[in-house]
């Protein structure tokens, strides 16, 4: 294990001669990282040396969240308007006049620059500082002038205050983009695996891909054009053998140091789905495929094979969208497929034994692959954070100490609907009123446990006519915290307040649940595989709960599991074609990925 891939930490001489240098000629070397500002960089030198760039990258960033709000203004009146006055009359900095150039802007049309220079006034307008985009994008080639007037457009309706931090945010990305430059880094394996996601991004259901809109459903024509490409994709990186399982599942497993003899070695199972909700994003579930892949890909290139095995599965289902049985693919390897959900139907009528059958699967093996404890060291999960803690922090990765417990309830009030002129506000029985008080009670008491969470994601008054008192409401209910003994207290006081607030005011309600999971805790020893990963890296290790479910909390069930978020973009929007990471945020998880092999690789005896 002393191929220089395995080595977590990027150690370039540049940083090197950086830590060893005198302040001022330091100073000098990464002149031009923050638009003239190079206070930014004066506050880190007492820090050296640096372990590795991430380590700098951090400490850079760190350093304008802590410096006073004027000195953070400052910094972002530094910067030049996109395709404005100083590039016209041609004085940008060298890094900007090459950022603006290769994102095309200076050979705009006269309507073009027309457009650009009103959206430049009104953010200014509006903010305060000039609009601020890292216009090299999240893979450093730049973005199109069509991306850049869209974003331009959205970030306009924030809020002044969030729109001061998403700026900051921006002002990183092109300081990490100058920073790689300058010491001559490329997160080489990181672009792979951003193309390859990219890639695999094309095959989209019909509907949506008429539209530029990535949905990929269970056993449609896209998804199984997915598989057949994830399949190719794992023979390539150097997968001993790959195949598609009853379920659809790709399973691609590289073999360990004795396979096939009297002492075949256990497998690490790793993975996560290739599936999509509709419109999503590119990252969710598809990042945790690929990164590893791309660790067996530097193994098999170096010939290497470790003391145990590697299997990673591209789940064929999580997300529940054509059939109501979410986290399917990993369901059958714990067991858990329920025969039942064979029957069910989508919304043209085909049922999931129907579209198993024709897609070619073998439904009667199901049972067969189930997977035995016995035979895995555990189960880990690389996956796109889908919220904003990590990218709020300016942390490329965080570690995941449990899957949230979750419950979920289809609620209905009912009141007395009436005319909305001639009935007193005390005489009403107003069932939609009823609700959104119960709503702000739910996020008074959510936001008290700190980590759990409420939401009433659909609110719907059914023949609601302006002029009428709602006499029925139906609304929908979810709730979340890190374990379940949390959630249960939650869920109890939650409740507590729906039948308080319906019997003051004179209204009924009735509850259903829709869903109970139990929270989905990380394995000590697991987790703290991926902390020394990070922490090795020169990374502060953050550890926050998932909000969300993963194929790790099925798998749970079988074997122990622990999970690696990644920082999203776009303030970690997910479910959405806005969510987005930077080829080298993707690096630092493959390469916190190879670290953790290397661990167990090391490992006496490792579990």
């Amino acid at each position: 294990m002393n191929h220089p891939a395995w080595h977590p930490v990027v150690m370039l001489l540049q940083l090197q001669a950086f830590n060893a240098a005198p302040p001022e000629q330091a100073l000098q070397m990464l002149d031009g990282l923050y638009e003239h500002s190079p206070w930014v960089v004066r506050a880190v030198l007492g820090q050296r040396p640096f372990l590795s760039l991430a380590q700098l990258k951090y400490a850079l960033a760190d350093a304008v969240t802590h410096a006073e709000p004027a000195a953070q203004l400052q910094l972002l009146r530094a910067h030049p308007e996109l395709a404005g006055k100083a590039m016209q009359s041609q004085t940008l900095t060298a890094e900007s006049t090459n950022e603006q150039q290769r994102a095309g802007l200076n050979h705009c049309t006269p309507e073009e620059l027309h457009t650009i220079a009103q959206r430049n006034q009104a953010y200014s307008a509006r903010f305060g500082f000039p609009f601020i985009l890292a216009i090299r994008g999240p893979r450093g080639l730049g973005l199109s002038k069509a991306d850049i007037l869209a974003t331009f457009a959205r970030r306009m309706h924030h809020a002044p205050a969030f729109e001061l931090q998403e700026a900051l945010r921006n002002v990183h990305r092109i300081a990490e983009i100058r920073l790689n430059d300058k010491l001559g880094y490329t997160p080489t394996q990181g672009h792979q695996v951003w193309d390859q996601l990219e890639s695999l991004a094309r095959f989209t259901d019909p509907g949506y891909a008429e539209s530029g809109q990535l949905t990929v459903t269970y056993l449609t024509p896209a998804h199984l054009a997915c598989a057949r490409q994830i399949a190719a994709d794992m023979h390539a990186c150097g997968c001993d053998d790959v195949l598609t399982d009853a379920v659809g599942n790709v399973v691609g497993r590289y073999h360990g140091t004795h396979h096939g003899t009297a002492h075949d070695q256990p497998l690490l199972l790793t993975g996560s789905h290739f599936d999509t909700v509709r419109n999503a994003g590119k990252y969710d579930g598809r990042l945790g495929i690929y990164v590893p892949l791309a660790c067996i890909g530097a193994l098999a290139q170096a010939k290497q094979r470790l003391p145990f095995g590697i299997e990673v599965v591209a789940f064929a289902e999580e997300e529940g969208q054509r059939y109501k049985a979410a986290f399917l693919g990993s369901s059958a390897l714990t067991g858990n497929f329920q025969p039942a959900w064979l029957e069910q139907c989508d919304a043209e009528g085909i049922s999931m034994r129907e579209a198993m059958q024709q897609a070619g699967l073998s439904v009667q093996d199901i049972a067969a692959i189930q997977r035995r404890a016995e035979d895995y060291l555990g189960f880990v999960e690389v996956h796109i954070e889908q919220g904003p803690v990590l990218n709020a922090r300016n942390l490329p990765l965080g570690i995941v100490t449990s899957i949230n417990a979750s419950s979920r309830y289809v609620g209905e009030v009912v009141g007395m609907a009436s005319h909305a002129g001639t009935t007193p506000m005390n005489q009403r029985h107003d069932a939609a009123m009823a609700v959104a008080e119960f709503a702000l009670q739910l996020e008074q008491r959510a936001a008290a446990d700190g980590d759990s969470v409420g939401t009433i994601g659909m609110w719907h008054v059914p023949n609601g006519s302006v002029n009428v008192v709602p006499g029925r409401c139906q609304f929908s209910l979810d709730l979340r915290a890190p374990t379940d003994a949390q959630r249960d207290r939650l869920v109890a006081d939650v409740l507590q307040a729906l039948q308080a607030i319906c019997t003051r005011r004179g209204v009924q309600y009735t509850l259903t649940p829709s869903l109970q999971a139990s929270a989905a805790p990380s394995a000590p020893v697991w987790q703290k595989r991926w902390e020394q990963a990070v922490s090795g890296m020169g990374i502060p290790v953050h550890r926050l709960p998932s909000g969300a479910g993963h194929d790790a909390m099925q798998m749970h069930t079988l074997l122990p599991q622990a999970m690696l978020f990644v920082r999203g973009q776009n303030s970690g929007i997910s479910h959405n074609p806005l969510e987005s990471s930077t080829s080298d945020d993707i690096q630092l998880a493959i390469d916190a990925f190879a670290t953790l092999l290397h661990q167990l690789a090391s490992a006496p005896h490792p579990t």
